[in-house]
């Protein structure tokens, strides 16, 4: 018998979350079969929070409204325990009904005029308030008295988000007592009071998750955990105060809520979660995620099936990302029954290859840089913009050139030597003193690094610079102010859809390319560095974003300059008034081991929101110049639709190859499996005396691999969702 807490050993979970009326409809037989088919280990249950699924005595605690004296959350339990699963205490708590409301006015959230603030027909409780400080903690100890869970989990813990301000009598006398300021009156990210309030709800919802585990520990045991549910989303956190580090650095267990699907972020996005996550929390925590067997979108249909195909390449992917299998249907009776069909074959997958899964750890070339605070400070208001849509262009980029990455957070650069041979700075404007000389020390190590932006341009608390940072390591420095269309400074938004601006190559090459004569093209002179392999036919490339202003000094060289906009309508007037200026846009050096490459020009930014192929290449050529032509995992054969993530397990190496041919018009949605292969992949780094076979865990084949000039090769036949190919 496994001994290790539930925490350590679920790996499969399953949830049926009940709506008000399932009291009197839940088929329990059907239910504890379903568990059985899909070989989950343990269930999430709800229990209590805005709504009670049991005889609760504590006041003003909402009963479903078709449970009467039923227990249902309880013959849950007991049905789960007969099973041997683990059980999770379901809550969802912070909005309350009337009746509450009446008897406690002082825990509810209030605006500046100081009325309540409502979601629906519910009043939103205030996190500062004794609704979390002694009722809710009231329920948890009834719950663990009634029915002895494993642990708790919340889907809404974190209260009332960043967009409101809670004017309260709490909230006003707890941030005046802590900080010695009044609440701010409105989101100034400039200035020190927003900026102080931001900080201590940040400090606040920490503090509330230490409360609520003292709470279930005292009352339930050590293993009794309560568990938050953790958004993917980065913005989505920072949007409800969750400090993913120093939360994740509490957590003995992720409950991962993430069902992203947008016009920008695809199925890759569930693997830079778990990857993220991960880097947070430790290789060694289990993090399952919540899958909905619903459809998602806006709106979502709750009651209908989400396709297969769909729920199939969001979970491969989150299997990339080290992330765990959980079921979950909204209700417990539904007239569209194929969303129960797709779980099956999922889970047990899962299950018969689940030692592949976990205990391993990452194998990446590149490290790529964030931290909440640079969207926060630097970010902002336009966050999704002007730090998020970076940090997404230079992953696209890195998934389109089928290279290995994992995130990393600012305050862990300097445990970055070793791990990785590349670091990219994707507009990471915050850094602090420490996370500079971080970065440099990566580099005097022979590590290379690539910045875009305006990288290293504000302090650790997002006060302004006069220079740039790490401009000594890049050989460069802050000259006049950023440009948008060539003419005076930018402001904090982002450009608007007028934008027509390119990026000239150096050296110019088109004297030597076929085409009509041109007498402005200057004489052939040198050879183009590598980061512009592949435009040898062409000496300007689109930009259309931001350009920071700097000025090169000695060692660095100027690949690319920058070139105003100009009229495109009429087409009559569309021709360059100014071809050339002296202003860079991509600059590179190398000092010692290390090669140093910035992109002024915010092409990261512009590949997120546009998704020109030029500038994920480019992207693409600084890091293969960074590597020196050696990564660790290079894919032939359908590049950019097939993403690796690489692990290594003791002595064996795991290689997941994910499939993203997408066919629909919102990344994140499918509908049917498109199939590709064949696939030739070449592995750098495996010891020489490997075995000459690798297993394809999907596809149940055996097959051959051969070592040529120091890369192992071997060619997968075919990937439907994704493949999982093991190296013993």
């Amino acid at each position: 018998m496994d001994s290790r807490p539930w925490y350590r050993r679920t790996l499969r979970w399953g949830q049926t979350n009940l709506v008000e009326i399932d009291p009197e409809r839940y088929d329990a037989e059907w239910w504890r079969d379903h568990w059985r088919r899909t070989r989950v280990q343990g269930v999430i249950v709800n229990a209590g929070g805005i709504v009670a699924y049991y005889p609760s005595a504590v006041p003003h605690h909402h009963h479903a409204e078709r449970l009467g004296t039923r227990d249902l959350y309880g013959e849950i339990v007991r049905a789960a325990r007969e099973e041997g699963l683990a059980v999770i205490a379901r809550m969802d708590s912070n909005r309350v009904a009337a009746d509450l409301f009446e008897a406690h006015p002082d825990w509810i959230c209030r605006d500046a005029a100081g009325e309540p603030y409502r979601q629906g027909d519910k009043y939103v409780t205030c996190i500062n308030s004794g609704y979390y400080r002694d009722h809710l903690p009231a329920v948890m100890r009834e719950i663990v008295e009634r029915s002895s869970p494993d642990g708790f989990a919340d889907n809404s813990w974190a209260g009332l988000p960043r967009r409101h301000i809670c004017h309260c009598a709490n909230c006003r006398d707890g941030f005046s007592n802590e900080t010695g300021h009044a609440l701010p009156e409105r989101h100034d990210p400039v200035s020190e009071t927003y900026r102080a309030w931001i900080a201590w709800n940040y400090r606040c919802r920490t503090r509330l998750w230490e409360h609520n585990n003292r709470v279930t520990t005292e009352a339930g045991g050590e293993h009794c955990l309560w568990n938050g549910m953790i958004s993917g989303d980065v913005l989505n956190n920072g949007a409800r105060f969750i400090d993913l580090r120093a939360i994740l650095q509490r957590s003995h267990i992720v409950m991962l809520d993430h069902q992203r699907r947008s016009a920008v972020d695809g199925f890759d996005q569930n693997t830079e979660a778990g990857r993220r996550l991960h880097e947070l929390a430790g290789w060694d925590i289990l993090i399952p995620e919540s899958t909905p067997q619903y459809q998602l979108g806006q709106p979502a249909f709750r009651l209908s099936s989400m396709p297969e195909a769909e729920v199939r390449l969001w979970s491969s992917a989150g299997f990339a990302g080290g992330i765990q299998p959980w079921w979950h249907h909204i209700g417990a009776l539904h007239e569209d029954r194929r969303q129960y069909q797709t779980a099956e074959s999922i889970f047990r997958w899962h299950a018969e290859n689940e030692r592949y899964l976990v205990d391993r750890q990452p194998v990446a070339d590149v490290g790529v840089v964030w931290s909440q605070e640079n969207h926060d400070l630097h970010g902002g208001n336009e966050a999704e913009e002007r730090t998020l849509d970076p940090y997404r262009g230079a992953t696209e980029a890195l998934n389109r050139a089928g290279l290995a990455w994992m995130p990393v957070h600012a305050e862990d650069i300097g445990a970055a030597q070793g791990r990785f041979r590349v670091l990219i700075l994707p507009n990471i404007g915050v850094l602090s003193d420490e996370q500079v000389v971080a970065v440099e020390r990566f580099a005097a190590g022979g590590g290379s690094v690539i910045a875009t932006g305006e990288t290293s341009l504000r302090t650790g608390d997002g006060a302004p610079r006069d220079d740039f940072a790490l401009g000594s390591l890049f050989g460069i420095r802050r000259h006049g102010t950023a440009s948008r269309g060539g003419t005076g400074p930018i402001s904090q938004s982002i450009e608007d859809s007028e934008r027509h601006t390119y990026l000239r190559l150096m050296p110019e090459l088109r004297a030597g390319v076929d085409g009509p004569h041109d007498a402005t093209a200057p004489t052939l002179a040198g050879h183009r560095h590598p980061v512009l392999d592949g435009f040898e036919l062409t000496d300007t490339l689109p930009f259309g974003g931001l350009l920071c202003g700097v000025e090169v000094r000695e060692g660095a060289q100027v690949l690319a300059t920058f070139v105003p906009d100009f009229p495109i309508f009429p087409p009559e007037t569309s021709w360059m008034r100014q071809p050339r200026t002296d202003l860079p846009a991509v600059t590179a050096r190398e000092a010692g081991a290390s090669r140093l490459v910035w992109f002024f020009a915010d092409i990261d930014r512009c590949l997120a929101r546009d998704g020109a192929p030029d500038h994920a290449r480019l992207l693409a050529n600084a890091v293969r110049w960074c590597l020196r032509g050696e990564a660790s995992v290079e894919l032939e054969g359908a590049q950019g639709f097939i993403i690796p993530s690489l692990f290594r397990q003791d002595d064996r190496w795991i290689l997941h190859l994910n499939n993203r041919l997408v066919t629909e018009k919102v990344p994140g949605r499918q509908s049917e499996l498109v199939a590709i292969g064949p696939i030739t992949v070449a592995l750098h780094g495996l010891p020489a005396a490997r075995t000459d076979a690798a297993h394809l865990l999907v596809a149940g084949l055996r097959i051959e691999m051969r070592n040529q000039d120091g890369r192992f090769l071997l060619e997968v036949p075919t990937i439907h969702d994704h493949e999982v190919v093991v190296i013993d």
